[in-house]
């Protein structure tokens, strides 16, 4: 059986900022679960943010579904290469 969770988070910088989560889990999930995948999500996040800048993505005005993803797959694609640290 699953659960609707809401999680809220405040920012230590700034305490009246409070982010909220929505998640859709297991009713034996533990929170700690919760807030390690929602705390996940500023990795991916930034990722894209990078990938946005570095292959231009944030240029790119999209006018078709296929013209929109040729783009991100060779520019995502691009991203992978260029992040890989290379090999000793």
């Amino acid at each position: 059986m699953h659960h609707r969770w809401v999680l809220a988070r405040r920012s230590l910088a700034r305490p009246e900022e409070i982010a909220y989560y929505l998640a859709f889990a297991p009713t034996e999930t533990d929170v700690s679960e919760l807030v390690r995948v929602a705390g996940s999500r500023w990795a991916i996040e930034e990722c894209f943010q990078t990938a946005k800048n570095e292959c231009g993505l944030d240029q790119y005005e999209v006018r078709r579904y296929i013209g929109w993803y040729r783009h991100i797959t060779l520019a995502m694609l691009a991203h992978a290469f260029r992040r890989t640290p290379p090999a000793h």
